[in-house]
């Protein structure tokens, strides 16, 4: 059983810091060269009060994490996701360009696989203490 824990450490290692890159590269491209762009796109409410760079980036996260939610559950009427798909509702997901849909999902879709693989991780690393 030994040599199963180590390989599943060794595993669940790796998947978490190659989630962590993920997020970092996607959320850097984003940032520097695509925010622009994605916000002409998708016209998030919040954005005809005040300048995406004059927002604290707790609420630039929050606006992009909407983004993210109207891009995967765009469906979604009685989830987490509702509230993002009120405000976003006149934004049709599925015609966007892959350039503007990749840097958003890969920024938050590696953090949402990332923290499973971090909570993976810990367990494996409880359970080995043992």
């Amino acid at each position: 059983m030994q040599q199963y824990f180590s390989h599943a450490l060794v595993l669940t290692f790796t998947f978490f810091i190659t989630c962590s890159f993920v997020f970092f590269i996607s959320g850097a491209y984003l940032w520097f060269f695509k925010i622009d762009e994605v916000n002409a796109r998708f016209k998030h409410p919040y954005l005809r009060e005040r300048r995406f760079a004059d927002l604290p980036i707790s609420i630039r996260l929050t606006i992009t994490l909407d983004y993210f939610l109207r891009i995967l559950f765009h469906k979604s009427t009685a989830s987490f996701a509702s509230n993002a798909n009120r405000l976003l509702s006149h934004v049709d997901p599925i015609n966007l360009p892959m350039s503007v849909r990749w840097p958003i999902v890969g920024m938050w879709g590696s953090c949402a696989v990332g923290l499973i693989a971090m909570l993976g991780l810990w367990a494996l690393l409880i359970i080995g203490s043992n």
